[in-house]
């Protein structure tokens, strides 16, 4: 039985966030603007997709990022609620690619693609000598 045969082409994942000045670029560069970030905005499709499929994967294994291949499509200022969602569109024996798109109310501003892996927290742990 492989780790992720649970894990179906189709399956959707969501995350929904209010844009707070934490999460814009003028957060990490006092000269830019007040708008939501691309890497927050890809942070946050990553967690789209860690959500749906973490509760069909065997205990003792998580996924991590191993590709983002994302556009940022237009700017959200602070306040604006986020929509951000993922879908399962491949499983490979060991990691799923997931399109992903986030959306400011009808305006679609960021889409692309996000890729994840399955590790082992065990053998990861002790690889990394992490206790």
């Amino acid at each position: 039985m492989g780790v992720l045969d649970k894990v179906t082409v189709g399956l959707r994942g969501e995350k929904i966030v209010t844009v707070t000045h934490d999460m814009t670029v003028q957060h990490f560069l006092s000269t830019m603007p007040a708008v939501y970030s691309t890497p927050i905005m890809i942070l946050h499709m990553e967690m789209a997709g860690t959500a749906s499929i973490a509760p069909l994967l065997p205990e003792g294994h998580v996924s991590v990022g191993m590709g983002v291949n994302v556009k940022h499509l237009a700017a959200t200022p602070v306040g604006r609620e986020v929509k951000i969602a993922s879908k399962v569109v491949e499983v490979a024996p060991r990691s799923v690619l997931f399109e992903v798109e986030a959306w400011d109310g009808d305006r679609k501003i960021g889409e692309g693609t996000h890729r994840r892996g399955v590790v082992d927290m065990t053998k990861f742990e002790k690889r990394f000598g992490v206790s």
